[in-house]
């Protein structure tokens, strides 16, 4: 697929350039973005390069990993890192997506996680066809948690051993949207559980 664009009231959601190196550098210099995701610390420039050079466009050619880099409108500021990684189960291929998302420490508080998320989400929805977002965290996670719980994801509960961190498997806390959870069709019929 082609890499999109995305725009919201204060944000603009577009695949990372390579000017956009050193600031996402410079922003996983936080602890708590190595400690809640999978990006290795100590995390160095050459990470970010990789990660914008390599990682970031594969998935966009590949059609299976969709990474936005979330920018401020009015200054160009990052914002933090945010994309859908495919899911390719039978019988429906593609129509299951994984939301994961960091945010850089000095944006956090202001809403833009849950603004930018809300504009991925209605493009998988919409344009992918996607019929289930799944998000995981480490069981602990409140603000990631928080975030999902803003967007209407509902909990499901959670899971032994889901996730491995620094050597050590940790339990995940883990959640889904529907697109019936936003009041829209889906092509698939779900029968909920009474």
């Amino acid at each position: 697929m082609e890499p999109i664009t995305l725009t919201t009231d204060r944000l603009l959601l577009r695949p990372f350039e390579p000017d956009d190196a050193d600031a996402v550098y410079k922003a996983c210099q936080d602890p708590d973005i190595p400690r809640w995701t999978n990006v290795p610390a100590p995390y160095t420039p050459q990470h970010a390069a990789d990660f914008i050079g390599r990682t970031c466009p594969d998935g966009w050619r590949d059609d299976t990993r969709y990474n936005f880099g979330v920018f401020t409108r009015d200054t160009g500021a990052l914002v933090g890192s945010m994309g859908l990684v495919r899911l390719r189960r039978l019988p429906a291929p593609d129509h299951e997506a994984e939301l994961g998302y960091w945010t850089a420490k000095e944006r956090r508080g202001n809403g833009f996680t849950v603004e930018a998320t809300r504009a991925i989400c209605d493009w998988a929805f919409g344009t992918l066809g996607v019929e289930r977002i799944e998000w995981y965290a480490e069981a602990g996670n409140e603000g990631s948690r928080a975030v999902a719980r803003k967007l209407g994801f509902v909990m499901e509960g959670v899971i032994r051993s889901k996730i491995i961190h620094e050597g050590t498997r940790r339990d995940a806390w883990s959640g889904s949207l529907l697109p019936s959870d936003w009041d829209r069709a889906q092509a698939t019929a779900y029968l909920p559980h009474p």
